[in-house]
This record gives structure tokens, C-alpha cells and sequence, in this order.
């Protein structure tokens, strides 16, 4: 609550609704700062958990803080380390606002993905039978072999981005640091630099898209009884 973190009092939380956390969302922070904008101060919980089925690729879009945020894609048999978050309908109205989930052409849409096509345990061995996650609604960078290309430390994906692309060296310059200054300057610059990424044949699928439009609410305070009886 606030600035604090509070132990958990269990994993699961029926009344509310579990979101993988992929990228910044699995950051105190960052969920802080978007839920204070609204003045929700409410704690919401985190938990780790493992999940087999999906990994942490590069979004097809350049944000408008000047970064290239982190979305997911399907990855068979893949095991990753992830947060789940379990906000209530509140605070899920935050995120998806965050997210552009309510626009047309926002950057992402919410996908369930459901078992037993994605894994999804718990640290006391439970299953879950599903949870929501954020897929870029453009798709994912690859990595050169058609393959999606894993995210990893930013500064280190900016700077490979740049080296390959001398379009985008042009647009936002030569070093992470210009690139997240002019981008900050000018979102017209991010927006140039998205589109640049499909004229170079470098978007690809994320492989989550036939998740996306699936089951709308899950946890009493979105609006269903969860886990379903």
C-alpha cells in the first residue's frame, strides 16, 4: 500500500483478475505511478510463477518515453519466470488504459491464454486454469532468422537496433540516449520509427493473436465469478 510492500496472504485471489506481467507492469514502480494518475492507492497483489508456452519478445512499436517495450510471444515448451498480477476491476481499468487496450489502435490488446496451451504454476505447485496478458497489437521485432527476437537490457537493445538500422540511426540518432531524447521531444519521431520497423520486414507475429478476443472478465470485481466452478 503506498510505498510499502506487504507480505502475501495467499496466491490466489478469486475477486480479482490475474494478468501476466510482462515488461515494466511487473514493476512496483511503474503500477504505482499509473494507479496514483487515478488515485487508487489500493495494494494489488504479486506473485511469481512459472510459465511454460510463452516468452518475453521485442514490441513492433516505439513508445513514447523513448523505449521498445517488451511484449510476448508463443513459445512452445519455453519455461520463463514471470510475476502475475491480480488487480481489481479498478486497477485492470488503469492498466488496460495504459496499454490502449479501450482504443481502436491502441498498442496492445489483452489476450486470455488458457491451459493446458500455456502453463501457468504457482511456487506451492497449483496450476491455474488461465490468465490475461498484453500482445502488441503490431506484433514482435525478429531476430534476423524469422524467429522473435527476445528482449533483454534496454540500453543494449537500442543499441544493436541502431547499428542494424541506419534509417533509425538517421531519425533518432546514434547512441540510447538520443534515441530516448528525440523520441521524448517528438512523438512523431517514435511514430516514423514504428512504421519504419514493418518497412524494413522486421515485424513478425507474436503467435498470441488467436487469444485476443477470448474470455472478457474473470474475478467478482470484474464482473464473473473466478476460477470458474
Amino acid at each position: 500500500m503506498g510505498d510499502r510492500m506487504l507480505p502475501l496472504e495467499r496466491l490466489v485471489h478469486p475477486d480479482r483478475t490475474p494478468v501476466l506481467a510482462v515488461g515494466s507492469n511487473a514493476c512496483p514502480g511503474q503500477l504505482r505511478a499509473k494507479f496514483a494518475e487515478s488515485g487508487i492507492t489500493a495494494p494489488m497483489p504479486l506473485v511469481r510463477v512459472r510459465v511454460t508456452g510463452i516468452d518475453v519478445g521485442v514490441s513492433a512499436h516505439i513508445s513514447r518515453m523513448g523505449y521498445v517495450s517488451a511484449s510476448p510471444f508463443a513459445a512452445p515448451g519455453t519455461v520463463r519466470e514471470l510475476f502475475l498480477t491480480w488487480p481489481d476491476a479498478g486497477q485492470l481499468a488503469v492498466v488496460d488504459a495504459s496499454e490502449g487496450v479501450p482504443l481502436p489502435y491502441g498498442n496492445y490488446r489483452r489476450a486470455w491464454l488458457s491451459a493446458p496451451e500455456v502453463r501457468i504454476e504457482l511456487e506451492d505447485g497449483r496450476t491455474l486454469p488461465g490468465a490475461f496478458v498484453y500482445v502488441n497489437r503490431r506484433g514482435v521485432l525478429h531476430d534476423g532468422t524469422g524467429a522473435p527476437r527476445r528482449h533483454g537490457d534496454q540500453r543494449a537493445l537500442l543499441t544493436a537496433l541502431l547499428s542494424e538500422l541506419p534509417r533509425l540511426r538517421e531519425l533518432c540518432g546514434d547512441t540510447p540516449e538520443e534515441f530516448c531524447a528525440r523520441v521524448r521531444s517528438d512523438p512523431a519521431l517514435g511514430a516514423r520509427g514504428t512504421a519504419l520497423f514493418s518497412e524494413e520486414g522486421l515485424v513478425v507475429p507474436s503467435g498470441l493473436e488467436r487469444y485476443v478476443g477470448g474470455r472478457r472478465t474473470v474475478g467478482r470485481g470484474a464482473g464473473a465469478p473466478w476460477p470458474p466452478p
